[in-house]
Formats: structure tokens, C-alpha cells, sequence
């Protein structure tokens, strides 16, 4: 280490002064140079005009030229140099904190006053290492060992540690222990004109640390007085998590201190009822601070309140969002506390207001809120606040504009002490979808705490309420649509069995290359198309015969997945199907419920012209998944799922009410016929099922088909024979398929044909007796029996109507099975089997037809119930 110089006892010169020899070694050079050249030109001053002294001298003088020209360039580089280092030892020696620089192998480059005043060092002779000076303390031989890692791995650090002793001698700093703190950085090569320096700063931080501990000590004191204060107390986040609660509050809400750790709780757990929402309505201007008293009920550990009274004070953030706040428990009373004073009373009948099911506010002739209870400013929150209502803010604010009138021509009536008052329905004007009733009572007699009141509001909200009698307003339409449709469809299919029966006569009659034949064959697959679309009301209004069996939607949309790529060709819509795992079974009609699929895969596609995805979705639903799909008119029950999903153009919501109505499209003329999402309604709604779509335009439509779990009880042996899956319900007839036949004629057995409408009627004799059956006719139930009577029970089945005058078709069979129990039975009706099969003795044996119906059918239906 180089010699301290006498103007800076302490320290070691940060410039080097072989910079400076080499300066004066430049300058001698020069001289010695010049001097030569000054030598030679005298020596050869008669033989200048020699080339070759000329040359040597011109080297001299290129020579001198370069050291002058270096001894300039040095001048320059290390007048600033100089002036660098004056100014950095300066700064160095006026630093409060001991600063010593070593290069990489711990040898002393340079040691400030501090640390020199800090290590007791007086002259450069007695400066000591830091190795010198902290190894023989563990703690700090450890904490320097971490730090010249830290250095050789190119990382600044910092370490505190504590000394028995102090570094230098026992002075101002005084005996004892003392706290230092050491870090070190590193100076690069490119700031210290060579290799690498490590920076070692030392401060002696006793006082500090002694600050510290005294500051802890007087917080844990004050902690401890505020845990066993005579109130209680806690303090909560932004979120309403709880970062400290006080012994006192813990003990009076039977909490255990032990198990609480922050933010393990929130305020909603320590408030009972309304109150969370008065805490939450107090917020303080942005930056601010506010404080109000509230009275409310806590929620003891057990379940049970507390009433208490809060002196709540809540911050604000600079951009108005809720801060941290803190909050004192004052007057708490115990469950036997009789003490009726004016205080007591006035905090009951707080807690009481604050705690009813109902918002209550009250105005001022002006309409202006006076006073508001907690339910208040929960339900209208995200519309008026309580800084708003101390503002004078008006009641009609949370009226929806249309609503207004009606709430001034309230405000009138009140004025005038008038009474029943009508209530008022109105949306709240933030969020359409929520619905509200309000009640409004004149102040007759008014109080001396509060003169200026002039009504008092009563809120109730009836969103749910305003749901379910939408629902059943549009259940009760589809329902008497339904009925209209059905009744419709029945009386259309008699019209279109007459003509069915009367076009197989004519067509029996013809030959093919008769003129009439063509018109005859039109005439029958119009009527046909007819049968199809009274089908489609039928399944509407839920009258269609249904032939419920067990299935598996896995295998069912398997087998439809073939043919609903079918009808996706020629167009850009990809089909993508997903399964669910293990789906329940389900049971419907497997025609039926293909059907279902069919025409919702069909409507997607045509909701996306220009093409995209077509998903088919299944999967199983608890009974505790259903509330997630927010429907009030869905059951709690087991349900699989079944969705289909396009990224079409999407249904508008003012149609979306108006789509499973009858005749109801949104295609052009002549491209649907608007029953096919009718239909399914019905078929879904016949399953047992609900139909639930969502829809938002531009994006898309999802329609859920959601059928009940099928469960399937397995008999144990020796008690029955199970239900063979396809078979139909017990005490139902079996449909009469249309399939050939070797042999349809009558071979002279009897018919009694029953039926009110003579059109069909007729026709249906005609067929029979070509098919070689004697056949008697008989326009009701009544007249039925009376034939019967007269043929002496000699007849070999009865073709019977549903629905007919004086006596219908059920009470017909009761009736003639009471003296004929064997007699075969044949239905036929327009309507579903079950709408009567459900009034019959459970053992009842028929036939069914569904009409309309051709002559084949008619012969087919017969003949296999003959011989049955």
C-alpha cells in the first residue's frame, strides 16, 4: 500500500504515480531529442546538402515531432484524470459510512476517514482488513464469507451482525454490544483503469437497532393494552379479509385466537343479517378517510348475535376503490340486559330496522331519502350509495324512467294523506333484468325527530316472481295453442281418413292408364302430406301416440351421426360430436326422439349459410348440477343432457319467446313450414323433458334437451319377469303396423265399426266389406251396444272412435267387456293413446289405430287382431 499523503492522513491515493513518471519521461525524451538534432546541425552544418544527413535528420525531427505530440496527448489525458481523483477522494472521505476498496485478493487500495475513525486506525500503517478485523467473530466472519461469494459470483449484497465489542476504541460509540451493517459491490475494470475493485461499505447501526427494538417493544405493549382493552376491535383489508381481531372481540364472539391466522375470516363472517351491506355503503371520498357509527348484530361462533355498536372507519385509494379499514366494538349488552334507557331502546329499534326482510327508506315531501335500512342499500347498491343518499339524493333515481310518473302521482297522494296507495312495479334502471315492487305509505302523523317526512317507501324485490309468471304465462299460451293445434289435428284427421278411404276405393276401381289415375295418386299423397303436418300438431300440443322405450342417447346419436353428415353435405358446416362418459338411460320413443335431433341438426345448419360448426353434446346432469343453469322451471333431479351447438347467426331476443309456437318461421316462404321446433316442444315435453335455448345473435344458438334419468328396476328372481324393453305399457293396445300381408280378406267374420263421423265411418264400411268382412255401423257408444244386443254378442271385433257424442270409446269397451269380457277391440283416433289409455282398467286388452289411416292399414289392423 502506497504512503499516505500528509494532506489526506487516512487514505490511499486513488491515481497512480507512475501515470505522473511517466509524464516527465516523455519530457526528457523530448529534450534529449531536440538537443540532438540541435548537436548534429552544428556538426553538419557544411554538409547539409548530403542527402543522407538530410534523411537522418529529418527522422530526428519526425521523432521529436511524435514525442512532443505524445507528451501534449498525456498533458490532456491526465490533467482531467487528476482532477477525477481529487474529487472522488473528497467524496469518499465526506461519506458517513466507512468505506474501504480492495482489489480481487483482498489487498487495501483505498481506506476513507470514516473507516479509519471507525477501526481506531490513525495512520495508513494501522489500517486493518475486514478479514482482520471480523474473523475472530463467528457471526461476522460468516456474514463476510456470504458477501466475497456473493463478489466473486458478480452480485452486490448487504448483511447486518452484531459485535460483543465495538471495531475501534471505546469512545463516543460507548462499550458493549454494537449492530453493523456491511455490504459490498464491485467496481468494474472499466471504472478502475485496470482489474476489478470490490467496495466495502461498514456502518456501525447500534442506535438504529436500538430505535427499533424500542419501537417493537412500545407496539407490542400498545397490542397487548389494545388485545385487553375494554372494547373490541379489528381491522380488515380491501376485500373485507381480516387481518387482526383483538382477545376482547374474540371472547365475546366465542372465537378461538389460537386458531386465527390473517385473513383466514372476512367481515361477512362477523356480521349477522343486513349489516355487511351498512358496512359495505360506507365509502370515503378518494384519499380520504370516513367514519360513521353503525348498530347491528354481530354472528357469535355459535350461531347466535350480538348486538353491538361500531365506530367503523374505512379509507380511500386515490382512484376511489374501497382501502383498508378499522373498526371499534363499543356497547355490547348481554341476553339478560333489562336496561330500557332511551340509548338501549334507540339501538334495538336499530338493529330491528336493519334486520328486516324488506328496504325501507324514508322521503320528504320532496322525495328526497331521509333515512334508509341496511336491505336498502344492498338491493340498490349498484344504483345510489350512501354518500349519495346524505347528498339528497331522490328517491326516483331507482325508478326506471317509465315509472317516474307513476312514482310522482305517489309522492302526491302521500302529501295528501291519502291511503292505499297502489304499488308500483318498476326495473332497476341499471339492470334491466331485475325487477322490483314498491309500497308506499303516507306519514300521517309525523314525529318530532324527524318532521320532515312525508312517506315511507317498502322494496321488495320480484325478479324470481316476474320469471315464473312469465313462465307460466307462456306455459299456459303453449298449453291453450296446444289444445287448439290438437283439436284442430283431430278433426283434420277425420277429414283426411275420409279422404284417404275414399281415394284407396277409387284407386281400387281404376287402372293405371285410366285419365283419372294420376289425379287420384295426387289426390292420396297431398292427403298423405296433410297426415304428416297434423302429425307435427299433434306431437305439439303432446297428444301423438308414443311408444317410450329405454335407450341409450350414446348408440342413438351414433346411429343418427351417419345421417345427419348426409344432410350437412353440399355445405361448409362441420359436424363435431361428444360424448359423455357413462350417460344414464333415458326413456322415449327412440322415432320420436331422432326426430328431435334431426330437426334441431337441420335448423342449425340453415342458421349458418356461409357455413360452420355443428356440435352435438351429451352428458349426465346431477340433480345438484341443475340450479346452475338458472331456470326456475327446471326440476332438481338427475338428467342427462343433451345439447346441439351452432355458430350461426343467432335468434333475436324479441322472437325468442315465439319460437316453439305453432306456424311460427323465420325461413322465406315455401322453405319451413314453422312446427318443426314445435314438434319438438311437444316430443320433448311428452318425454318428460324441458327444451331450454340460448341464444345471442351473431355468435350462435345452443338448444339443451334435458330428459329425466331412467331408472331401471331389476326385479329379484321368482317375483316377476322383467319388462321386455320394446314391449308396450302394461294395459296399452299394440299399434297395427302397415306391413303385407298373404291374406287380408274377411273370410266372413263380423265387424262392428263405431264411429260418429259418417264420412269416415261410411268409407270404412266400404273398405271392409271389399275385403269380404260384414261390417255394422254404428254412430256412437250407445248405439253400439244396442246392435250388440240385437246380434246377440255375435260379432268378431269392434273398431271403435275415441271421442264421440253421448258415449266415447273408453266407456264403450268398460261397458261391453262387463258382458263380453273376451271381445277384441280395435281404436282409432287422432289423438295419442295415452290420453285415454290412462282411464282404463290397467288389464285392458286393445287394439290401436292412429288416424289417419289407409285402407291397407284399416284391413291390416283387423285382420291381425283376428288372429291374434
Amino acid at each position: 500500500m502506497t504512503k499516505l499523503r500528509q494532506s489526506d492522513e487516512y487514505s490511499v491515493p486513488l491515481v497512480d504515480r507512475g501515470v505522473r513518471s511517466g509524464i516527465v519521461l516523455r519530457i526528457i525524451l523530448l529534450a534529449l531529442v531536440l538537443i540532438a538534432a540541435a548537436a548534429a546541425f552544428v556538426v553538419f552544418k557544411n554538409e547539409l546538402d548530403n542527402e543522407i544527413v538530410l534523411g537522418a535528420l529529418g527522422i530526428l525531427a519526425m521523432v521529436g515531432i511524435f514525442f512532443l505530440v505524445s507528451s501534449v496527448i498525456g498533458f490532456v489525458e491526465v490533467m482531467p484524470q487528476t482532477q477525477s481523483d481529487s474529487l472522488a477522494r473528497s467524496f469518499l472521505n465526506s461519506h458517513p459510512d466507512g468505506t474501504l476498496i480492495t482489489d480481487d485478493k483482498g489487498r487495501i487500495v483505498y481506506a476513507n476517514l470514516a473507516y479509519g475513525d471507525l477501526t481506531g486506525a490513525k495512520k495508513t500503517s494501522e489500517v486493518q482488513s475486514l478479514d482482520t478485523l471480523l474473523s475472530r467473530n463467528r457471526e461476522s466472519n460468516q456474514a463476510l464469507y456470504r458477501l466475497s461469494n456473493a463478489l466473486r459470483e458478480g452480485k452486490e449484497g448487504s448483511e447486518e451482525f452484531r459485535l460483543m465489542k465495538p471495531l475501534g476504541p471505546v469512545g463516543t460509540s460507548g462499550s458493549g454490544a454494537h449492530w453493523y451493517r456491511l455490504k459490498a459491490r464491485l467496481l468494474p475494470p472499466g471504472q478502475s483503469r485496470g482489474k476489478a475493485l470490490h467496495i466495502w461499505q461498514i456502518t456501525d447501526i447500534t442506535s438504529e437497532r436500538d430505535d427499533q427494538e424500542r419501537f417493537f417493544k412500545e407496539l407490542q405493549n400498545a397490542i397487548d393494552y389494545l388485545d385487553h382493552a375494554p372494547a373490541g376491535f379489528f381491522s380488515a383489508g380491501r376485500k373485507g379479509e381480516i387481518f387482526y381481531l383483538n382477545a376482547t372481540l374474540a371472547e365475546w364472539l366465542g372465537l378461538d385466537l389460537t386458531k386465527f391466522t390473517p385473513g383466514s375470516i372476512s367481515v361477512g363472517d362477523l356480521v349477522a343479517g343486513e349489516g355487511l351491506a351498512l358496512i359495505q355503503s360506507v365509502q370515503a371520498e378518494p384519499g380520504l378517510k370516513k367514519t360513521v357509527t353503525l348498530d347491528l348484530d354481530l354472528r357469535k361462533g355459535n350461531g347466535q348475535s350480538l348486538p353491538a355498536r361500531l365506530v367503523h372507519s374505512v379509507t380511500s385509494m386515490r382512484d376511489g376503490a374501497p382501502g383498508e379499514s378499522r373498526t371499534i366494538v363499543l356497547g355490547r349488552q348481554k341476553d339478560d340486559d333489562d336496561d330500557q334507557s332511551a340509548s338501549v331502546a334507540a339501538m334495538r329499534f336499530t338493529r330491528f330496522f336493519n334486520n328486516t326482510p324488506m328496504a325501507i327508506a324514508s322521503v320528504d315531501g320532496a322525495g328526497r331519502i331521509l333515512r334508509t335500512n341496511a336491505p336498502f342499500l344492498k338491493l340498490f347498491s349498484n344504483v345510489v350509495s350512501r354518500d349519495d343518499i346524505e347528498r339528497g339524493a331522490a328517491l326516483e333515481v331507482i325508478f326506471s324512467e317509465s315509472e317516474r310518473p307513476r312514482l310522482a302521482q305517489a309522492f302526491a297522494a302521500a302529501k295528501d294523506r291519502q291511503g292505499d296507495i297502489p304499488s308500483i312495479d318498476s326495473r332497476n334502471p341499471m339492470d334491466e333484468t331485475r325487477h322490483f315492487r314498491f309500497y308506499i305509505n303516507a306519514v300521517i302523523e309525523q314525529s318530532d325527530e324527524a318532521p320532515e317526512e312525508a312517506a315511507i317507501v317498502y322494496a321488495v324485490e320480484v325478479t324470481e316472481q316476474k320469471a315464473l309468471e312469465a313462465q307460466m304465462a307462456q306455459t299456459q299460451k303453449m298449453n291453450a295453442v296446444g289444445t287448439l293445434a290438437g283439436g284442430i289435428a283431430h278433426d283434420f284427421n277425420n277429414v283426411l281418413t275420409a279422404i284417404l278411404l275414399s281415394s284407396d276405393h277409387l284407386l281400387l276401381q281404376a287402372r293405371p292408364a285410366d285419365a283419372s289415375f294420376a289425379d287420384l295418386m295426387e289426390i292420396k299423397r297431398n292427403a298423405n302430406r296433410a297426415a304428416v303436418l297434423v302429425r307435427q300438431l299433434l306431437a305439439f300440443s303432446r297428444k301423438q301416440t308414443m311408444r317410450p322405450t329405454v335407450i341409450n342417447l350414446t348408440d342413438v346419436i351414433g346411429d343418427l351421426r351417419m345421417l345427419v353428415e348426409r344432410l350437412l353435405s353440399g355445405t361448409r358446416v362441420k359436424l363435431e360430436v361428444e360424448y359423455g362418459r357413462d350417460l344414464w338411460p333415458v326413456k322415449t320413443d327412440l322415432s320420436q326422439f331422432e326426430q328431435v335431433l334431426i330437426n334441431l341438426c337441420v335448423n342449425a345448419r340453415d342458421a349458418m349459410p356461409e357455413g360452420g360448426r355443428l356440435v352435438l353434446r351429451t352428458r349426465n346432469v346431477s340433480a345438484a348440477d341443475m340450479a346452475a343453469f338458472n331456470s326456475a322451471y327446471l326440476p332438481q333431479e338427475d338428467m342427462v343432457l343433451v345439447e346441439v351447438s351452432d355458430n350461426g347467426t343467432g335468434i333475436a331476443p324479441e322472437i325468442m319467446d315465439k319460437i316453439f309456437e305453432p306456424f311460427f318461421t323465420t325461413k322465406d316462404v315455401g322453405k319451413g313450414t314453422g312446427l318443426g321446433l314445435a314438434m319438438v316442444y311437444g316430443i320433448v315435453k311428452q318425454s318428460g323433458g324441458y327444451i331450454q335455448p340460448d341464444s345471442e345473435v351473431g355468435k350462435g344458438t345452443t338448444f339443451r334437451v334435458f330428459l329425466p334419468r331412467h331408472i331401471i328396476e331389476v326385479l329379484p328372481l321368482g317375483e316377476g319377469e322383467l319388462e321386455a324393453p320394446n314391449a308396450p305399457p302394461m294395459g296399452q293396445g299394440a299399434v297395427m303396423p302397415e306391413v303385407e300381408q298373404a291374406d287380408l280378406t274377411g273370410k266372413s267374420a263380423v265387424v262392428l265399426l263405431v264411429e260418429d263421423e259418417e264420412a269416415v265411418r261410411r268409407g270404412g264400411k266400404r273398405m271392409l266389406e271389399t275385403r269380404g268382412y260384414t261390417v255394422h255401423e254404428a254412430g256412437s257408444g250407445v248405439e253400439a251396444l244396442e246392435i250388440l244386443e240385437e246380434l246377440e254378442g255375435k260379432v268378431d271385433v269392434v273398431v271403435s272412435d275415441v271421442v264421440m257424442p253421448e258415449m266415447d270409446g273408453p266407456t264403450l269397451l268398460r261397458e261391453l267387456r262387463k258382458i263380453y269380457p273376451d271381445m277384441k277391440f280395435i281404436f282409432v283416433s287422432g289423438y295419442a293413446e295415452d290420453a285415454f289409455a290412462r282411464n282404463l282398467p290397467a288389464d285392458s286388452k286393445f287394439g290401436f289405430l292412429p288416424k289417419p289411416f289407409s285402407l291397407k292399414q284399416l284391413a291390416v289392423a283387423v285382420r291381425e287382431m283376428l288372429d291374434s
